[in-house]
């Protein structure tokens, strides 16, 4: 059974869309049912896969390789590693709370709507695990395609506009990505005689290092988009905000790792030496995407729209992490990545449920919630603890890695870096003062009824990994050791 996982993963939620088609449109039920068994049983099969990964290699483990164009090199060639392993755990995880978040807020194409969050969980990971390059990047374009649905249709307001933007920005960013991807192939035929898009293959062909800037500048426009990092990060607003609930947990918590896994897996290892010549130049945006996030996120007056800033600074902190080019910060980026998509999930989870009830997001339509909802106030308290960094609970514990990696890179990287924690705190500290606290102020707020059983179930799930990270962190750090290590050794060649 181990043998075929990584395949499994990815099948698992096509066939459960094809599931999904056949049933009768006025079956509702049976739609959410079928889609939520689905995510269910394929968070299963990841569960097995991490506890079955071997935390003492840096290999691939899981592997499976097929020929599936051999006139042009190009296989079926997936794996995971210690830097992959995680994410895709969180991708089946959140899919689980996307689809269950979502059972009584969609009641219009219920189907349709299952059917492309099946299609996109099947894409994302299918990301993760590709280790031919081919491969990658038809499931990265693959993703688009059920998102920008996701968003034009089920989406508020201006939809089908962050739908376009979407689209644009992200394909901008890959069709130079893939020009970059064609060039490694070629240099490696070059080189051996070979043609192969394998990524193990071409690891073993240095890069010249005069292409290597040119390269790793197209490689890493398309992730920087994808992240989003200062100054491409304007599509991310709109995306988020005009999203259906689901839609934004899936966006902030899966979709955004894409670009920093990026990153990890291609630009650092293909590219070693203009990772090094560039990595001043990416720290620098991150720093001034961490700071910019945070000013911007205490000025707005939609907690959708304030949550959705907030990524910005949150993912500036795994890019710090990840380029300060030690154990510290790369292990601190990646258990950021799984915790930004915890916390940031959970936080526009929060959001989609109070917009259920009050069909608004204004700050200062609420005020006082907390007496009328103490069970949603006190998960939100939670929540916002840990995505500010409270000891304890999971973003702590990323965040302090980061900033020891990053005073060991440059202590002003660290000083610097260090203010966006403080101005986390205030905006999120802030906002929920103005919409728990206090008297209530509307009367529309009087009545509100407290969480159902089903979103008490979903926060519970949500909040003992937040515990968990925060308290015994070891679980999810120590698989990812090994591959860290070796990446390291990599990019110092």
């Amino acid at each position: 059974m181990a043998v075929n996982l990584i395949s499994l993963l990815i099948v698992i939620p096509l066939l459960g869309a094809l599931v999904v088609l056949f049933i009768p449109r006025r079956l509702d039920l049976a739609v959410k049912c079928v889609a939520l068994a689905t995510v269910v049983v394929n968070f299963a099969v990841s569960v097995f896969l991490f506890a079955t990964f071997r935390a003492d290699t840096a290999e691939m483990q899981f592997v499976e390789r097929a020929a599936w164009i051999p006139q042009l090199g190009i296989s079926w060639y997936v794996g995971v590693d210690g830097l992959s392993l995680l994410l895709v755990v969180l991708t089946t995880f959140l899919m689980i709370i996307a689809i269950g978040g979502s059972w009584n807020a969609i009641t219009d194409r219920v189907k349709e709507y299952n059917i492309l969050f099946l299609i996109l969980e099947s894409g994302v990971i299918g990301v993760f695990v590709s280790l031919d390059l081919f491969l990658f990047y038809v499931f990265w374009e693959f993703t688009l395609i059920p998102m920008a649905f996701l968003i034009g249709v089920w989406g508020h307001g201006r939809r089908v506009y962050a739908a376009i933007k979407f689209i644009l920005f992200t394909m901008l960013g890959s069709t130079l990505m893939l020009v970059a991807l064609l060039a490694l192939v070629f240099i490696h035929r070059g080189a051996t005689g070979t043609l192969s898009f394998a990524l193990t293959d071409i690891l073993k062909t240095p890069v010249p290092v005069g292409i290597q800037p040119v390269l790793f500048a197209a490689f890493a426009l398309a992730f920087a988009i994808k992240v989003p990092m200062f100054p491409f990060h304007t599509w991310l607003p709109d995306a988020h905000v005009e999203a259906p609930t689901a839609g934004s947990v899936i966006l902030a918590g899966v979709l955004l790792k894409m670009g920093t896994y990026g990153f990890v897996r291609f630009n650092m290892p293909l590219f070693p030496q203009a990772a090094r010549d560039y990595a001043p130049l990416l720290i620098a945006l991150a720093i001034i995407g961490i700071i910019y996030g945070a000013i911007v996120s205490a000025v707005q007056r939609d907690i959708k729209s304030l949550v959705a800033f907030s990524s910005v600074s949150h993912l500036g902190f795994v890019m710090l992490g990840l380029f300060a080019f030690n154990a510290q910060g790369i292990s601190g980026g990646i258990l950021q990545m799984i915790n930004h998509g915890l916390s940031t999930g959970a936080l526009f989870l929060l959001v989609g449920m109070l917009y259920e009830r009050r069909h608004t997001r204004l700050i200062e339509d609420f005020g006082g919630i907390a007496k009328v909802m103490p069970i949603y106030a006190a998960f939100f308290l939670i929540v916002m603890f840990s995505s500010v960094g409270l000891p304890g609970l999971n973003g702590f514990v990323g965040e302090f890695l980061i900033l020891v990696g990053a005073f060991q890179a440059n202590v002003w990287y660290a000083v610097l870096a260090a203010t966006g924690v403080v101005l986390s705190a205030i905006y999120l500290l802030w906002m929920y003062q103005r919409a728990m606290n206090g008297p209530i102020t509307n009367d529309a707020n009087k009545n509100l009824p407290d969480l159902s059983r089903r979103e008490i179930a979903l926060m519970v799930a949500l909040v003992v990994f937040i515990v968990w990270i925060g308290v015994y962190p070891r679980t999810f750090l120590d698989p990812m050791q090994a591959s860290v290590t070796n990446l390291l050794a990599v990019v110092a060649k």
